[in-house]
């Protein structure tokens, strides 16, 4: 069950990181002006996608409490760097975002540390 409080953490970390980028590409940027600025983020809050990331990313902090219940933390921590992986995987599909080899390698890397971390 641990496990599925990891890959859980996981999977809504990515995708309140995923909806944050893909509302605010369509919010436009960020304003200069510093009150605009202020302005802009505070009612970027209520944009329900926007919202759905907060409340994604404190269910994934309580999945991480399950999860941390039942491992050690340097053993599961370095299972978030996954997160790195999915959502790569997920921008280049969803978002269109260009995956480099340089990325592409890193990500790798970061699987082969998780399976030798995992054993």
């Amino acid at each position: 069950m641990g496990y599925l409080y990891i890959a859980i953490t996981i999977v809504l970390s990515s995708y309140g990181q995923l909806i944050l980028k893909w509302r605010l590409n369509q919010l436009g940027a960020l304003p200069t002006p510093l009150w605009n600025k202020f302005v802009f983020l505070f009612w970027s809050l209520f944009d329900p996608f926007i919202f759905s990331s907060f409340v994604a990313a404190f269910l994934a902090s309580l999945t991480w409490m399950a999860a941390l219940s039942k491992f050690q933390l340097s053993f599961a921590y370095p299972f978030m760097s996954l997160s790195f992986v999915l959502v790569m995987i997920a921008s280049y599909w969803l978002l269109g975002e260009q995956v480099t080899i340089a990325r592409f390698l890193g990500c790798l890397l970061i699987v082969a540390g998780v399976v030798l971390i995992s054993r």
